[in-house]
């Protein structure tokens, strides 16, 4: 179990990280498409893992993905968030 002080550290840490927009707009775009074609979604996704080189990616499910050498994972949360 995580004291208050150190959800406050993961929160902060979390918010520090930056991702690269090309990556960020892939992912809202792959989010967006699988949003459209399962309107009706019972599970809740965790991210998006886009390859860097080819910004072709992935929804994943996984609390703990496991990613191939080539890719990023954007949090959904980040992906939900206002564009910048």
């Amino acid at each position: 179990m995580l004291t208050a002080t150190a959800k406050k550290l993961d929160q902060t840490i979390n918010l520090l990280v930056l991702i690269d927009p090309t990556l960020l707009r892939a992912a809202r775009q792959i989010y967006r498409a699988y949003c459209e074609t399962h309107p009706n979604m019972v599970k809740r996704p965790t991210g998006v893992a886009v390859h860097q080189l080819t910004y072709r990616g992935n929804i994943i499910f996984s609390s703990k993905p496991v990613l191939l050498p080539q890719e990023y994972f954007v949090p959904l949360n980040q992906i939900e968030s206002e564009p910048s």
